[in-house]
């Protein structure tokens, strides 16, 4: 499991730098100041938690067996795809409904820092 949250940890920060960049370079031009700064918040937010999942991977490596951690490692990756997901298609497509899915995204995030303390918490020396 612990390679999985680290192929997933690096395979969003890559997708992050990739969307960095473009937000930079290719929208600059086609998006106004709001709508490109809804673009990099789902950037920002994406590239710390893809160091989060591979913080996640790291622990589930060195503490095997933690389901709190699995599960927040989990709730990391919800949370980039619906969060900075749905804040990319806001940004580039305008489709204003995805607006609703940003919370529950936001939601998955809590959760998994709170699992993942949870789990830190319990753990033994």
């Amino acid at each position: 499991m612990h390679r999985t949250f680290l192929l997933l940890g690096a395979t969003a920060g890559f997708l992050g730098v990739a969307m960095g960049a473009f937000g930079a370079h290719g929208l600059r031009a086609t998006l106004d100041d709001y709508h490109l700064a809804i673009f990099r918040t789902g950037v920002d937010y994406q590239m710390w938690h893809a160091l989060a999942l591979t913080l996640v991977g790291m622990m589930v490596k060195q503490f095997p067996g933690t389901r709190l951690l699995v599960a927040a490692g989990w709730l990391l990756f919800a949370g980039i795809v619906l969060f900075s997901g749905s804040l990319y298609i806001l940004s580039i497509g305008g489709i204003r409904w995805l607006g609703w899915i940003t919370p529950f995204g936001g939601m998955a995030f809590l959760v998994g820092w709170l699992l993942l303390g949870l789990s830190a918490w319990r753990l033994e020396n």
